[in-house]
């Protein structure tokens, strides 16, 4: 059964309460997604660092559940 893209949003928002999270459903079923994560957590960390993250936010998710995951992630701008 295909995720939801706001369980993915969810799970994402749990692990970074700071984050801003946008999901995208590239094709229309629920098996493709995009998401891009903007969080301090993510900050003086690689992005292969942030990636494993947000993978590990989705508890297990990935390859099972949710197929494809496009994943933009990044520390907030400097102030």
């Amino acid at each position: 059964m295909p995720m939801e893209a706001g369980r993915i949003k969810s799970l994402i928002e749990a692990a970074f309460p700071d984050a801003k999270v946008t999901i995208e459903d590239l094709r229309g079923d629920g098996d493709h997604y995009a998401a891009q994560v903007v969080s301090s957590a993510f900050k003086g960390k690689s992005r292969v660092q942030q990636h494993q993250m947000v993978y590990q936010a989705l508890r297990g998710a990935m390859g099972g559940e949710l197929h494809a995951l496009a994943l933009q992630t990044q520390p907030p701008p400097e102030k």
